[in-house]
């Protein structure tokens, strides 16, 4: 039978110090929190692949930014897109392509405005 985790706490958290190696603290569910030999702590998700079925980390960000709630609502949100047999490290890189492909058009966009306002009053030079 499988150990239980026993969740984190913020005072647990804040607790954490640095040692002499990087270390974890386990959360639950594959949600746990690296602790790093300079101090800092990042939040990690542990997974398998959909297809796969190899090992994977998805990285939230540094604990202060990301807080336990925080992370804990996007590991459910990776469990959930894992139901689905979708990747979600290569949905968060889809996501990041959407967002820089409507950036990029926006600024398509007002270019070719400019541009047609500016067309009468302006030479090729």
């Amino acid at each position: 039978m499988a150990r239980l985790t026993k969740p984190l706490t913020d005072t647990e958290i804040k607790a954490a110090k640095p040692g002499e190696v990087d270390y974890t603290l386990h959360d639950g569910d594959g949600l746990q929190l690296l602790i790093k030999t300079n101090g800092k702590k990042v939040w990690q998700y542990r997974y398998l692949r959909p297809f796969s079925k190899k090992r994977a980390k998805l990285t939230f960000g540094p604990y202060p930014e990301v807080t336990l709630a925080d992370a804990r609502q996007r590991r459910r949100d990776a469990r959930t897109l894992l139901t689905k047999n979708i990747d979600p490290y290569e949905f968060q890189l889809s996501q990041r392509k959407q967002a820089l492909e409507v950036k990029a058009n926006a600024f398509k966009v007002v270019a070719e405005c400019w541009l047609q306002v500016k067309k009468s009053s302006i030479t090729e030079d």
